[in-house]
């Protein structure tokens, strides 16, 4: 009897070598056939190869679903060539494939050279699709460690309604292609020093979010965000003449404005001292600056948008402001451990000449031209 007991035991570890060794030929095949590096492929464990698999999956989804009728197209007018032109053609359409794949590798990587920021695709339940490779230099995490992960797991939890919101199609959305354009906080793995630390030890970086949204009605497709993301704030090296930079007060009042917004706007910053920045916004803009000033209260930084402002005798100007909050360098005596803001940071943008200088859009204008 015990025999019989050692002998069937037996015969069930060998099944279960068999079925271990049959199940990591199959996930080593199926790490072949990622588009990765063979460095990144020989360290995958068994989870990260499904969600990598299965975000690969959805984005060659996406593609396909977005190219389908040129795809069709294409086909048609290739086959019917192929029939006139007999094996000629066919070694030419190779060698064009393979010369438009290398013009499309060189022109993403110029985009991601100019972008100041990643790509990232998101789909309305979260999941990260796809984030293009440079997204290490911002995030400290690698491409491999965040695609398949839901955006949730990485985001401040105070920003994920904000984030649920953006993801949520409407029928607008669906007939107009609706714009997003929104900030959240997100995990950083980069020191001070940029380099990069384990994700226990993260801190939260500020991400500009701008894109739109690509709805798919057919079931086989996939509806999701296309964003570009920038982090905050933008490191620009070089400010232009058409550049301005103010401090405020935590309520938007100017507390000290350079010279150049005489230049810009024809305001003195002696006269700018004390007044709120929504004095100086064009009425249909105000809801710009309110959830600029929001972000900033909640998040620390934070972009404008585009907004009208007001110039010194008439008319306005377009800009747009990149924000931060300042803290001060001493706790305060009620919260030894935490910093309170100190003042608001702006660097102003002026993107346009002065439109309709012969319109008074507040008295404050009136008066100011009366005085010219």
């Amino acid at each position: 009897m015990t025999a019989d007991k050692e002998k069937r035991r037996a015969i069930s570890r060998e099944a279960a070598r068999r079925r271990r060794r049959v199940e990591s030929d199959v996930f080593g095949d199926l790490s072949q056939l990622l588009p990765l590096q063979p460095s990144i492929r020989a360290h995958l464990d068994k989870p990260s190869i499904i969600r990598l698999t299965l975000s690969y999956i959805r984005m060659h989804t996406l593609l396909k679903g977005n190219s389908g009728t040129k795809a069709e197209t294409s086909h048609a007018v290739k086959h019917g060539q192929v029939l006139e032109g007999g094996e000629e053609w066919r070694v030419r359409e190779d060698e064009e494939k393979e010369t438009e794949d290398v013009e499309a590798l060189e022109e993403t990587n110029m985009y991601l050279r100019i972008l100041e920021g990643f790509l990232l695709v998101l789909s309305t339940d979260g999941d990260m699709i796809y984030l293009s490779g440079n997204v290490s230099k911002y995030m400290g995490l690698t491409q491999t460690e965040l695609m398949g992960h839901n955006i949730f797991e990485f985001t401040h939890p105070c920003d994920h309604e904000e984030i649920k919101n953006n993801l949520r199609l409407t029928a607008e959305d669906v007939w107009c292609g609706a714009k997003r354009d929104f900030v959240m906080r997100i995990k950083s793995a980069l020191t001070h020093r940029g380099r990069s630390t384990n994700l226990k030890s993260a801190t939260w970086k500020v991400l500009h979010c701008q894109g739109s949204v690509k709805v798919c009605v057919t079931p086989s497709s996939v509806s999701c965000l296309l964003l570009t993301c920038q982090p905050l704030p933008l490191s620009h090296t070089l400010l232009s003449t058409h550049t301005f930079t103010s401090q405020h007060s935590m309520d938007m009042r100017f507390t000290y404005c350079d010279q150049r917004v005489t230049l810009l706007l024809g305001y003195s910053p002696e006269e700018l001292l004390g007044r709120s920045i929504y004095d100086l916004c064009h009425t249909l803009d105000t809801n710009c600056l309110t959830k600029n000033h929001l972000n900033l209260c909640w998040k620390s930084q934070s972009v404008s948008g585009q907004y009208r402002m007001l110039v010194r005798g008439g008319g306005y100007v377009w800009v747009e402001s990149h924000s931060a909050v300042i803290p001060s360098s001493r706790p305060s005596k009620s919260r030894p451990s935490t910093h309170q803001p100190l003042c608001i940071l702006c660097v102003t943008y002026v993107l346009s000449g002065v439109e309709e200088p012969s319109l008074q859009l507040s008295l404050g204008q009136t008066v100011n031209r009366y005085l010219c």
